[in-house]
């Protein structure tokens, strides 16, 4: 059995997403060498517009972990983290987070608000961006150029 690492498992939930509609974004919480949760993209699923794949594997990791916090854990994700998902990693307190492509419009790590660089920011993770950023960003291209097409 191959074991994928843990940003090529968070593609492979992108694509899993954009096969079932839904935004190409895949998520991986990793707490050492084992994968706590790995989620993808829900919100049409389950008619929740919260049910962003970083928010499922935060949640999916604090109920495995129990200790309502994610300290020593990092987290891999396809896509720049939104303002509210980085709001949950500032809380869960998250010691890395890394991320492939850059969102400009919605991201709120390096673009935007840039949460973690506010005073009001509780907990600062490290953030290393660009990791798989050229296939996540092909990916979320190619479901909105389809999604246009219609």
């Amino acid at each position: 059995m191959t074991t994928l690492a843990p940003m090529d498992l968070a593609l492979a939930l992108a694509e899993e997403a954009a096969a079932n509609g839904e935004a190409p974004v895949g998520a991986v919480v990793m707490e050492g060498q084992t994968v706590l949760a790995a989620e993808r993209n829900r919100m049409k699923a389950l008619g929740d517009p919260t049910s962003h794949a970083e928010m499922l594997a935060i949640r999916s990791a604090l109920a495995k972990r129990g200790t309502g916090r994610l300290d020593g854990c990092d987290l891999y994700v396809t896509l720049e983290p939104c303002a509210m998902c980085a709001g949950a990693i500032a809380h869960t307190r998250l010691r890395r987070v890394y991320f492939g492509a850059e969102d400009t419009k919605a991201g709120a790590v390096e673009n935007g608000i840039r949460l973690f660089e506010q005073p009001s920011c509780h907990h600062a993770p490290e953030v290393i961006g660009g990791i798989g950023g050229q296939k996540s960003a092909a990916l979320l291209q190619a479901f909105f150029r389809q999604l246009r097409s219609y």
